[in-house]
């Protein structure tokens, strides 16, 4: 199984909200937000401080889809 950041770049296309503005806005660094592009796993703290910050629900920041083997 595997999560990813889909709806989050999705939103972020929808509101066109650049990357870096993104950022400044939620307060993460560079190296989150390269995480968070790549679907590299971040802190559940990331996730608590994007869904306040853009006060949208979990489900529009991660998705969890299961592998095909």
């Amino acid at each position: 199984m595997t999560m990813n950041y889909k709806p989050l770049r999705h939103l972020l296309v929808e509101r066109d909200i650049k990357k870096t503005v993104f950022a400044e806005m939620v307060g993460i660094s560079p190296p989150t937000l390269a995480k968070l592009m790549g679907d590299k796993p971040v802190e559940l703290k990331i996730i608590d401080k994007i869904c306040t910050a853009m006060d949208i629900p979990v489900e529009q920041v991660i998705r969890h889809e299961k592998e095909h083997a």
